[in-house]
């Protein structure tokens, strides 16, 4: 935990460096998520790559929770370049973002799984018949995090994983949990595992890594709104972090940037030889695996959850930024392409590991820029 509070204070005072009068407040809150920065002037910082162009006015934006913080980094280092610029993203979760964004509520949505086909259709309406894309922006684990007393390092597999979330182990000194932890002393305490209440692209990517590893143990077929009996829930990835933290016996999952303050997390038992941690750089491993599958400038991808590499953490997600390809509305699309262009740059994905997050490939990412700086 001291490394992460080192990382996340490497990360304040680079954001700070960038503007000695930065403009904005980061979002306190998951759920409100109200992020905003003004001024007066639009005009790069010397230590960064930002570019205002004729970016002004108020972007609006919602979605995703798992890239909160990512956003909220990007968001302070680019207002307090360009201050005719003011941000505000809401992390209601990828369901509600990519609903916003149909409805034309929103500049562009966060979410961390791709449109669906049926989603694509209704964007089409705010895009002027025109289609929208998925970009890749934010890579990373999905941790799963534990409070056990007593237990400070837990190795879980996909099926016991997929038989704790689905109500068939409901103590921690299960003989399943046993096996993979014959060093541990497990306590008989009553397993308390928390998923989403709202819909969420984590839950989409959790539930997506269930059925490709323990198909025998997880029967649901998955999605953004969580289908398995039982359990308890809470709103968020925040929120998910909270209840682990306050509640004996709790397991849930949530991007690894919100396992901090003593949270501890599950080792992943895979293929490989050796349990693999919730990393940035394990993380990394497997995500570089991922294929393309959209088409165009679609930029969807398939994950993959079997990566055979020692050390990949299979447990992961990406986060996409959806935007109009064309047909973007003129009063907000210099400054959705100047701030999509920043988070895209080698800059802004820079800041990414320090939050505790993946930087997307450089094979996709480039691909990436190429659709960003063509957005009409």
């Amino acid at each position: 935990m001291k490394l992460q509070r080192m990382n996340r204070r490497a990360l304040t005072l680079g954001a700070l460096a960038v503007s000695g009068a930065l403009a904005l407040t980061a979002c306190g809150s998951d759920d409100t998520g109200n992020t905003t920065g003004g001024g007066s002037s639009a005009s790069a910082s010397n230590n960064s790559a930002i570019k205002c162009d004729d970016a002004k006015g108020q972007l609006q934006a919602s979605g995703s929770s798992a890239q909160k913080n990512a956003i909220d980094a990007w968001v302070k280092a680019f207002t307090a370049a360009c201050k005719n610029v003011q941000i505000n993203y809401n992390p209601t979760g990828s369901g509600a973002g990519v609903t916003a964004f149909t409805q034309g509520q929103t500049a562009f949505a966060g979410s961390d799984s791709p449109l669906k086909p049926e989603e694509a259709t209704a964007a089409k309406k705010v895009c002027n018949n025109n289609a929208a894309v998925d970009l890749p922006m934010v890579g990373g684990p999905i941790a799963l995090g534990y409070n056990v007393d007593g237990v400070d390092n837990l190795v879980l597999d996909a099926a016991t994983i997929g038989k704790i979330f689905d109500g068939k182990i409901t103590t921690w000194d299960d003989a399943a949990i046993k096996k993979l932890n014959p060093d541990a002393k497990l306590p008989s305490t009553k397993i308390q595992a928390f998923h989403r209440s709202d819909e969420s692209g984590t839950t989409d990517n959790f539930t997506k890594y269930l059925k490709a590893t323990a198909p025998s143990d997880w029967k649901y077929s998955g999605g953004k709104a969580w289908q398995a009996k039982g359990g308890q829930s809470a709103q968020g990835s925040s929120g998910l972090a909270q209840q682990v933290k306050q509640t004996p016996g709790a397991i849930s999952y949530f991007e690894l940037s919100y396992a901090a303050d003593g949270i501890k997390t599950v080792d992943l038992k895979t293929d490989a030889a050796t349990p693999v941690k919730a990393s940035v750089e394990n993380a990394t491993k497997a995500i570089s695996t991922a294929k393309v599958v959209g088409t165009g400038n679609d930029l969807a991808l398939e994950l993959n959850y079997k990566p055979t590499a020692e050390g990949a953490y299979p447990l992961t997600l990406v986060t996409y930024e959806i935007v109009c390809e064309k047909g973007n509305k003129a009063d907000t699309l210099a400054a959705t392409k100047a701030f999509l262009t920043y988070i895209a740059s080698e800059d802004g994905q820079n800041q990414l590991t320090a939050a505790q997050y993946a930087p997307i490939p450089a094979e996709i990412i480039t691909k990436v820029r190429s659709t960003v700086s063509n957005l009409s």
